[in-house]
C-alpha cells in the first residue's frame, strides 16, 4: 500500500502538471501561425518539435538528417530569427511554422509554446522534441529508421527513451573552424569526451540527472553542480496531459523519466550530438550575454559566456574522436538495450 507521503507527493505534481498545461494553454495566444500544414499529418506520423532563433547555419542538415531518421513533420517555433531562418523554414514542405517575439526565458524556454502545440497535434504521435544544435542518434539508426525504433518501444511498453546530450567540439580554438550550413556540423566538430560523467537519480521526479563533459571540464572545473545538464527524454509517445518540467530534461506525469531499469539490465537510450559548439558560438554567446534569455539566473553565468567568446580550445589529451553509434555503445554511452 502506498505510504501517506507518497500520496501526497503524487497529488502535488499533478496539480503542478495540470498548472504547466494551464501555463502553456496560456502561452499560446503569443503564437502567430506563420506557415500551417499540419492537416497533412498522418495518423501515425513521427512528430519533431522545436524552437529556434537564428539558425541557418545548421538547419539545412538537421532537417536532412532527422528526415533520413523517419521523422515524417517538423513543427517549428521561430522567435525572432533576423538571419533568414523563419523564410528557409516556411518554404519546406513538411514544416509547419510558428512564430513569436515574446521572451524565451518567460516561456519555460520555449517549452510552453512547444507543450501548446504538442497538446493539439502530438497527441498519440510519437514526439521528438529536439533543439536545432541536436542531432539524434541511436543503435542501428544507420539501417533502421524511427518507425522500427517506435514499433519495438510500443511492443515492449515503452512510452519513453532518454538520450545524453554528448557536446561536440573541434581540436582548435572553437572560433576558427569552417562552418558550412549545407554539411554535416560533425565534421567540423569531431571530438568528443568520452568520461569524466556523474549521474545520479532526482528522487522528485525520478529522472537521472547527468553532468560533465568539456563544458564542465572547461568551465565549471570550480563549482561542477552548475554545469549544465545533459540527460533528456526527447522522445516520447506524447498525450494531451504530458508536459516537460525542465526543457526536455523530466515530465509530468514522472513515469515518463524511467527511461532506465532498475533490475541490472539496460534500458535503450540514443545519443544528442551537440554542435553548439561551431564557429558562430562565439558571436551567439556575446549575444547571449546580453539577451539573459538562457538561464534562469543568467547573472550566474556571465563567465561562462566570457569564456566562450575567449575563444577557448576544449580539445585535450583524452579527447576521443567520433566514429559512429558502435563506438558511442562500447563507451558506455548508449545502449540498444535489447533492440537488435
Amino acid at each position: 500500500m502506498p505510504r501517506a507521503g507518497d500520496l501526497w507527493a503524487s497529488y502535488k505534481l499533478r496539480w503542478r502538471r495540470r498548472g504547466l498545461l494551464a501555463r502553456s494553454l496560456a502561452k499560446a495566444r503569443q503564437l502567430t501561425r506563420v506557415v500551417d500544414r499540419t492537416p497533412t499529418i498522418a495518423p501515425s506520423a513521427i512528430l519533431c518539435f522545436s524552437t529556434i532563433r537564428n539558425e541557418m547555419g545548421r538547419l539545412p542538415h538537421f532537417l536532412r538528417h532527422h528526415r533520413a531518421l523517419g521523422v515524417d513533420h517538423f513543427l517549428m517555433i521561430d522567435n525572432a530569427s533576423d538571419d533568414g531562418t523563419a523564410e528557409y523554414l516556411a518554404g519546406q514542405p513538411d514544416v509547419s511554422l510558428w512564430s513569436t517575439s515574446d521572451s524565451y526565458k518567460a516561456s519555460r524556454f520555449g517549452v510552453d509554446w512547444m507543450t501548446a502545440l504538442m497538446m493539439r497535434h502530438g497527441h498519440g504521435h510519437w514526439c521528438l522534441t529536439l533543439d536545432a544544435d541536436e542531432l539524434l542518434v541511436y543503435a542501428h539508426h544507420d539501417r533502421r529508421d524511427l518507425r522500427a525504433l517506435t514499433d519495438w518501444l510500443n511492443v515492449t511498453r515503452r512510452p519513453s527513451m532518454g538520450a545524453l546530450m554528448l557536446d561536440m567540439y573541434p581540436r582548435g580554438a572553437l572560433g576558427r573552424g569552417v562552418q558550412d550550413a549545407e554539411s554535416d556540423p560533425i565534421k567540423a566538430l569531431p571530438y568528443f569526451d568520452a568520461g569524466n560523467y556523474v549521474m545520479i537519480r532526482q528522487p522528485k521526479l525520478q529522472n537521472l540527472w547527468v553532468q560533465g563533459g568539456p563544458r564542465a571540464r572547461a568551465f565549471f572545473q570550480a563549482e561542477p553542480r552548475r554545469a549544465p545538464t545533459l540527460s533528456k527524454v526527447p522522445l516520447v509517445r506524447w498525450n494531451r496531459r504530458y508536459t516537460y518540467v525542465s526543457s526536455t530534461h523530466s515530465l509530468l506525469p514522472r513515469h515518463l523519466n524511467h527511461v532506465y531499469e532498475t533490475d541490472g539490465s539496460e534500458a535503450p537510450t540514443g545519443v544528442l550530438l551537440h554542435t553548439k559548439f561551431l564557429p558562430e558560438v562565439i558571436a551567439k554567446s556575446a549575444e547571449e550575454k546580453r539577451r539573459r534569455q538562457h538561464f534562469e539566473n543568467s547573472l550566474l553565468y556571465k563567465g561562462y559566456y566570457d569564456a566562450l567568446t575567449d575563444d577557448p580550445v576544449l580539445w585535450c589529451d583524452q579527447s576521443t574522436r567520433y566514429h559512429g553509434w558502435q563506438q558511442l555503445e562500447g563507451l558506455g554511452l548508449l545502449s540498444r538495450g535489447g533492440w537488435n
